[in-house]
């Protein structure tokens, strides 16, 4: 009997709901498969013979019986192959090799000062590398590479514009594909920051949460009902060039008074070498949570002002998607100990009654990579999906 496209359709979308629910709850066995699903037996055991062979999905021993023959249970194969995920920043870049269920395998994190382009791509083709040469042997190798990187990335994965990078008009995805072979995923790093906290770090309950991330720049992810969204090409989340100043600072965008020259890193460091706070041409971020240790009054000063800019622009994030969750992420978390009193206070003294309920202000867990993860993530699901549909 000829199988009609229908049937096909059918089959792939029942084989995506038997691996997902494996994926997420396995040990789990065939009939229980099957009762969760509403499928019958003959289906899921044909399905399951296929992903078996696939080897996305493994067999162990049998489990617990409730009444005859122990069933053999059903297990997602996470070493069938590996994921590469880079959160690409203005002075540093941190990649992480993770299994197929976002396990990290192995970790890079080196720091630099403004590279140029042909220097950044270079490292991160040599991070890259690398980190191919520590993946362990598995099926399908190395299936993915995923970056985040900061500024407007269109659905090609080209980098728009980078202001804080000066980069303009970067194929960075067919650039690296053509290099590696492997299927590339550029993302903003904002909104891989907000997926990586949905699916790995404190925002996994919750549907409704905006990810800030402030770091040399300040952009923002946007998850509503458990969904990133992106805008229709793909540019939401550019709030730091949100203007709080008509009359501001001129900003790399060409706009002036833009949220991020007001509380961003880039900000902090131009303020403290104004005020010659931390007594060298270059500053870093790192001196200057040293100083604030230290008790030096200046540099605590100074993050009080940052974590109060922080604040205007939140207040009026909230405001416009009354969010379950604020999560504040990138390298200002280092100084939560400074900047969360006078963030909290002009959110609670300036945000509307009403808009205040039921919102949660938290500070990112810096240990957990969650814009690397985010982009591994979206390259484990690119993976899964494409052999899926074959």
């Amino acid at each position: 009997m000829k199988v009609t496209w229908n049937q096909q359709l059918v089959k792939k979308e029942n084989k995506t709901l038997v691996l997902e629910l494996i994926k997420n709850h396995s040990p789990i066995s065939r009939a229980d498969t099957a009762q969760k699903l509403g499928l019958n037996k003959g289906t899921v055991s044909s399905l399951v013979s296929e992903l078996l062979e696939e080897q996305l999905i493994t067999e162990s021993g049998p489990g617990e019986s409730s009444g005859g023959r122990r069933p053999v249970i059903l297990l997602f194969n996470q070493n069938a192959g590996h994921t590469i995920g880079i959160d690409l920043g203005v002075n540093y870049i941190l990649a992480v090799l993770t299994d197929l269920q976002g396990k990290i395998i192995f970790q890079i994190n080196e720091k630099y000062h403004f590279l140029s382009f042909e220097d950044t791509f270079k490292l991160i083709q040599n991070t890259i590398t690398t980190l191919i040469k520590k993946a362990p042997s598995s099926p399908y190798g190395v299936v993915g590479i995923g970056i985040g990187a900061p500024g407007i990335i269109n659905i090609k994965g080209d980098i728009i514009i980078a202001p804080n990078l000066q980069w303009r008009n970067v194929p960075l995805k067919q650039l690296l594909e053509s290099i590696f072979n492997i299927p590339v995923i550029v993302e903003n790093e904002a909104n891989a920051g907000a997926y990586g906290e949905k699916r790995f770090g404190i925002g996994q309950s919750l549907d409704n949460l905006i990810y800030v991330s402030a770091g040399i720049g300040i952009g923002a992810g946007i998850i509503l009902n458990g969904d990133l969204y992106k805008g229709i090409n793909g540019y939401s989340g550019e709030f730091g060039h949100m203007t709080i100043d008509f009359n501001g600072i001129e900003c790399s965008c060409g706009n002036k008074g833009c949220w991020e020259l007001y509380a961003s890193e880039q900000s902090l460091l131009a303020l403290a070498k104004k005020l010659d706070i931390g007594g060298q041409d270059e500053v870093k971020l790192e001196d200057i949570v040293l100083l604030a240790e230290q008790g030096n009054s200046s540099a605590v000063e100074l993050f009080n002002k940052i974590g109060y800019n922080l604040g205007v622009g939140i207040i009026n994030i909230i405001h416009a998607f009354n969010p379950q969750q604020i999560i504040i992420g990138n390298r200002l978390v280092s100084a939560k100990k400074w900047i969360e009193e006078s963030l909290l206070k002009v959110i609670r003294h300036h945000t509307l009654t009403f808009h205040q309920i039921d919102v949660e202000i938290v500070f990112s867990d810096l240990s957990i990579p969650v814009t690397a993860l985010g982009v591994a993530a979206f390259s484990i699901e690119n993976f899964i999906s494409s052999k899926l549909q074959q």
